[in-house]
């Protein structure tokens, strides 16, 4: 196949539909997940910021839509969530949050050892043990869902225009 050869999409299986015992695992462990986070003391809005950025990295369109509208009915700004793909060159995000969304990105692509360690020691300064355990495991969980909804190609269906 050469380079100018158009690759026609193919129709895909939604692997959640297609393997639900396994889906559904992956939604019982989401769900110990947001306990644990909740329990750990991270603020709903917090688990959406990194939810988002995951997502955003990841290309995720369905998981993009849900977290925004899920950090939105948490008390997320508009203004917040139209800048993070560009948090660190904003003063909007606390540094509590920015050691979050840091973690959040060394977890989605931790190939860069330095960045890693950066990010993980900048977290050590904010968050205790728990937290921190369970805002990776937020990362590592949206991170999986990316994958489902990408390889499955969810749609995202317009919604009531505001």
């Amino acid at each position: 196949m050469s380079d100018t050869t158009a690759v026609r999409p193919s129709r895909r299986i939604f692997i959640d539909k297609q393997s639900p015992r396994a889906y559904k695992a992956m939604v019982a462990a989401a769900e110990t997940v947001r306990a644990v986070a909740a329990e750990a003391g991270l603020e709903r809005d917090l688990v959406e910021l990194v939810n988002i950025r995951v997502s955003q990295l990841n290309g995720c369109a369905f998981c993009l839509d849900r977290h925004t509208r899920a950090a939105l009915n948490a008390g997320e700004t508009p203004q917040r969530l139209t800048v993070l793909p560009a948090w660190r060159d904003t003063e909007l995000f606390s540094a509590r949050e920015r050691a979050a969304l840091a973690v959040a990105e060394v977890t989605t692509d931790p190939t860069d050892a330095t960045a890693q360690e950066q990010a993980y020691q900048a977290a050590r300064e904010v968050f205790g043990d728990d937290e921190l355990s369970a805002l990776i495991w937020v990362a590592i969980t949206i991170n999986s869902f990316n994958r489902v909804s990408i390889l499955s190609k969810h749609p995202v269906r317009p919604g009531p225009k505001q």
